[in-house]
């Protein structure tokens, strides 16, 4: 497994190595002690989701409040996604910064990104499926979402895809919107939350 740093930082991708042969291949798709190496402290485990998506199902830009926040262990164990973080802690240095990651079966990697980052896929094929671990429960009160075309954003997505949101995803604030509303993280809180954490 190696692991490295994204853009944004506090977000990281990790290459798996498959191993297979003529009965089929085998992962391993989360190592908590590889996680927790990268982090500087292990990653809470509150609830495990998965989904199964359409070719153009575009979901996020989504976030939950800080603290506690919610961090993300991404994918894709089968079909293929392109995964997206973007920093929307208001006074980090990368600010609006964005990156992106395709996760799919044929070459296995998975994405984390810690509390207080946005959080986006689209799927790039039929019935894409993205299981992901989370360190909070999912609280809607806390949750909140940009809007993923936002043109500030400027966010990497194909131009061969027909896009399909949810209503909820469709009605999200642009990030400047969000911003001026307050629902943003702050990276003084991200910075206190992580502190928490590394401290156990």
């Amino acid at each position: 497994m190696q692991i490295r740093e994204l853009a944004v930082p506090d977000s990281y991708v990790f290459d798996l190595v498959p191993h297979g042969d003529s009965r089929g291949r085998f992962t391993e798709w989360y190592r908590a002690d590889a996680l927790a190496e990268a982090l500087g402290f292990a990653m809470p485990l509150a609830q495990a989701n998965h989904s199964t998506s359409a070719r153009g199902a575009l979901r996020g830009v989504h976030f939950a409040q800080v603290p506690p926040g919610q961090a993300k262990y991404v994918y894709c164990p089968v079909g293929s996604i392109l995964d997206v973080v973007v920093d929307i802690r208001v006074g980090s240095p990368t600010f609006g910064v964005h990156d992106a990651v395709v996760l799919d079966s044929e070459q296995p990697r998975a994405m984390y990104l810690a509390e207080g980052l946005g959080h986006a896929f689209i799927a790039l094929e039929d019935q894409s499926s993205v299981t992901y671990l989370l360190s909070s429960p999912y609280a809607p009160a806390r949750e909140f979402g940009i809007h993923p075309l936002d043109p500030a954003l400027d966010l990497p997505w194909p131009a061969d895809v027909e896009f399909e949101l949810s209503a909820k995803d469709s009605d999200a604030p642009t990030l400047e919107e969000a911003r001026q509303q307050g629902l943003l993280p702050t990276m003084e809180q991200c910075s206190a939350r992580y502190a928490e954490l590394r401290a156990g």
